[in-house]
C-alpha cells in the first residue's frame, strides 16, 4: 500500500471495533488519563516533599515518568485508530513506535536494576550508603537507564527502516517485533544484534538483580525483626513491580512467537493486558506499599475532601 512513496501497514489486531468503537475509545481514553494522573500525582508528591528527596524515591519518580512515556508512545495512536474507519500506520512511524516501545521497556528494566542496587547498598552497606549513592551517582544511573537502551536499539532501527516489505498487514494493535514477519527477506544480522541487546538490557541486569536480592535475603535473614521489617517494606514493592514487568515481557514474547496460530480474540486481550495493566501497576504499588508516599497520598486525598 503506497501513497506518495510512503508505505502503510494495516493493523489487524482489533476485534469487532466497528460495533464498539466509541466504547473502546471511552475506555482507552479514560485509562490513559488515569495512567497520566496516577503516575504524575506520585511524581509531584516526591518532587514537592523534601523528605522524599532520597535516591530510592528519585528512582521511583523516574520509573513512573518512564511509565507515562511508555503509554504516550502507544495510546495516542490507539485512540486515533479506534475512531478511524481503517487502522493503518506508515512504515517509518511503525518502526519509530517499535523503537520507543522497546527503548522505554529497556529503560524500565535498567531503572529497576538501579533501584535494586540502591536497596542493596542501603541494607548491606548502610555506613557507606551516603558516599556511594550521592546525587552524582543517582544522575549517572538515571542517564544510563534512559540512554543505553536507546543507543543500543538505534542502529537496528536504522538497519530495518529501509527494508522491503512483502506483507502489509500486522496482526496487532501497535508495532513491536512482530513487524519483522512483514519483511520479504529476513535479516541474519539483526537477530544476532537483538540477542546482544537483550543480553545487555535484560539478561545481565536480571542476573544482577537475582544476585543482589539473594545477598539482601541472606543478610536480613540473620538480622533483627526491625531490620527484616524495614527490608521487606522497601524491597517488596520493587519485587512486585519486577515480577509484573517480567510477565509483561513474557506477554510480548508470547504474542510474537505464537502470532500465526494464536486466536485473534485472545491476541487482542493479551495485548490490552500489556497496554492497560502494567502502566497502572507501578503507581498503585508504590502509592500503597511505600509508607512515606502512602501517607502523603492520604493527606492529599483528605485535603481534597
Amino acid at each position: 500500500m503506497d501513497d506518495l512513496n510512503v508505505t502503510y501497514i494495516t493493523l489487524g489486531g482489533y476485534v469487532e471495533i466497528e460495533k464498539y468503537r466509541y466504547l473502546y475509545f471511552v475506555i482507552m481514553f479514560t485509562m490513559y488519563i488515569i495512567i497520566i494522573c496516577s503516575n504524575s500525582t506520585i511524581v509531584c508528591i516526591i518532587v514537592i516533599h523534601q523528605n522524599l528527596h532520597e535516591p530510592m524515591y528519585i528512582f521511583i519518580a523516574a520509573l513512573l515518568i518512564n511509565s507515562v512515556l511508555f503509554s504516550t508512545a502507544i495510546y495516542p495512536k490507539l485512540l486515533v485508530d479506534v475512531l478511524s474507519e481503517k487502522q493503518i500506520i506508515s512504515y517509518p512511524l511503525c518502526q519509530f513506535q517499535r523503537f520507543l516501545f522497546y527503548t522505554f521497556g529497556g529503560s524500565e528494566f535498567l531503572l529497576l536494576t538501579a533501584m535494586c542496587y540502591d536497596r542493596y547498598v542501603s541494607i548491606c552497606k548502610p555506613l557507606r550508603y551516603p558516599a556511594i549513592m550521592r546525587n552524582t551517582s543517582v544522575g549517572v544511573f538515571l542517564a544510563l537507564a534512559w540512554l543505553v537502551p536507546a543507543a543500543q536499539l538505534f542502529p537496528s532501527y536504522l538497519l530495518i527502516l529501509n527494508r522491503k516489505l512483502c506483507n502489509f498487514s500486522l496482526r496487532g494493535i501497535f508495532c513491536n517485533n512482530s513487524i519483522d514477519i512483514l519483511h520479504c527477506v529476513r535479516s541474519k544480522v539483526i537477530p544476532v544484534y537483538s540477542v546482544i541487546v537483550l543480553l545487555n538490557v535484560l539478561v545481565l541486569p536480571l542476573l544482577f538483580i537475582v544476585f543482589t536480592y539473594t545477598k539482601i535475603f541472606i543478610i536480613t535473614y540473620g538480622s533483627s525483626r526491625a531490620v527484616r521489617s524495614r527490608a521487606a517494606q522497601t524491597c517488596l514493592p520493587h519485587l512486585l513491580v519486577l515480577i509484573s514487568f517480567s510477565f509483561f515481557c513474557c506477554y510480548d514474547v508470547i504474542i510474537i512467537r505464537l502470532d500465526s496460530n494464536f486466536p485473534k480474540t485472545a491476541h487482542f486481550i493479551m495485548t490490552l493486558q500489556v497496554v492497560l495493566y502494567h502502566p497502572l501497576f507501578n503507581p498503585i504499588i508504590y502509592g500503597v506499599k511505600m509508607k512515606d508516599i502512602n501517607e502523603q497520598v492520604k493527606r492529599l486525598l483528605c485535603q481534597r475532601k
